[in-house]
C-alpha cells in the first residue's frame, strides 16, 4: 500500500539504522529502521515493513506497514497496510485499513469536517446529548467481556 500513494521521501532512516531524538523534516520521510523521539513534518511519514517507531506523529499523510507505538494525527489520510501495527490513537479525515492490521487505541475519523463534534451533537440532539453519549461510551469501556 505504501508505494501506491507515497511521495518520494527526501529523508530515509534505512534498515539497521537507529535514530533517537528530535527530527524536523521538510517534506516526506521513510522509516525502515528504528526511531524513538519526536518527528515534525508537514509532508508524509511512512513506517516501512522493517520500521519500528515510538513517537506521536503529526503529519499530512501517514502510512504504517511496520510497528508504531504512539498517536497519529494526520491532516489528510492514514493508511494501515496488512503488516502494520499501531498501538495508540488515530485521528484523521480519511482512514484506509487492509486486512491483517493490528491496532489498539481510539480512532477518530473527522471526514474532512472542521466542525466541533460537541457543537454538532448539541445542535442535532440538544444540550444534554453529549453527556449521554459520554456515559454510554464509559459503560462500553468498563463493561466486562461476555462469555458465550
Amino acid at each position: 500500500m505504501a508505494s501506491k500513494s507515497a511521495e518520494q521521501p527526501n529523508c530515509i532512516i534505512g534498515p539497521g539504522s537507529v535514530f533517537e531524538g528530535k527530527f524536523r523534516v521538510v517534506g516526506s520521510i521513510l522509516i525502515d529502521g528504528k526511531f524513538q523521539g519526536e518527528i515534525d513534518t508537514e509532508g508524509q511519514l511512512v513506517v516501512g515493513k522493517a520500521g519500528k517507531v515510538k513517537t506521536d506523529i503529526k503529519a499530512k499523510k501517514v502510512t504504517v506497514s511496520g510497528i508504531l507505538i504512539g498517536n497519529i494525527h494526520a491532516t489528510e489520510e492514514v493508511q494501515l497496510s496488512e503488516s502494520g501495527m499501531v498501538l495508540g490513537n488515530i485521528e484523521t479525515p480519511r482512514l484506509l485499513v487492509e486486512e491483517g492490521v493490528v491496532t489498539h487505541g481510539e480512532v477518530t475519523i473527522t471526514g474532512q469536517k472542521s466542525d466541533d463534534i460537541t457543537k454538532t451533537i448539541q445542535d442535532a440532539f440538544g444540550k444534554d446529548a453529549e453527556d449521554e453519549i459520554k456515559v454510554l461510551l464509559r459503560q462500553k469501556k468498563t463493561a466486562p467481556a461476555r462469555e458465550d
